[in-house]
């Protein structure tokens, strides 16, 4: 069995969804893997990875909308030192998940046709996520 595994580090400008399939894919590529699997962990606790839709961006408005009311910046935390967004982020984070794992079938993911791979940040600020890509096969 091959193993193959990178290190990427990605920027985000502030609480948004970034979309780092081409990159994943990229990565697969590179690996020589044709027939396995790819396993993704994000290394923080006030980010996410999700896979969900890539074609219409009112889905991950909405997504967004959702999680601001369900996890409010406005309620009373205990743990506030980076800010109001400070604990927010971290249940944002605990409500959804830092790792994925995608088969890859002739050396590409299997993800569905309206499929995409995003980090969520969940922080107000500029961050450099690293997202550990581990490759099997």
């Amino acid at each position: 069995m091959t193993h193959y595994q990178k290190l990427l580090k990605i920027s985000t400008t502030g609480k948004s969804f970034y979309n780092i399939t081409a990159k994943i894919e990229a990565t697969v590529a590179e690996s020589g893997v044709e027939t396995g699997l790819c396993t993704l962990f994000l290394r923080h606790t006030s980010a996410s990875l999700v896979i969900q839709e890539n074609a219409d961006p009112d889905v991950l408005v909405d997504l967004a909308n959702f999680m601001a009311k369900l996890v409010p910046e406005s309620a009373k935390y205990i743990h506030d030192a980076e800010g109001s967004d400070d604990m927010p982020a971290h249940i944002r984070t605990a409500l959804t998940q830092t790792s994925e794992h995608i088969p890859i079938n002739r050396g590409h993911l299997v993800l569905g046709t309206w499929q995409g791979i995003y980090i969520w940040e969940h922080r107000q600020r500029n961050h450099l996520r690293e997202l550990v890509v581990h490759i099997s096969g």
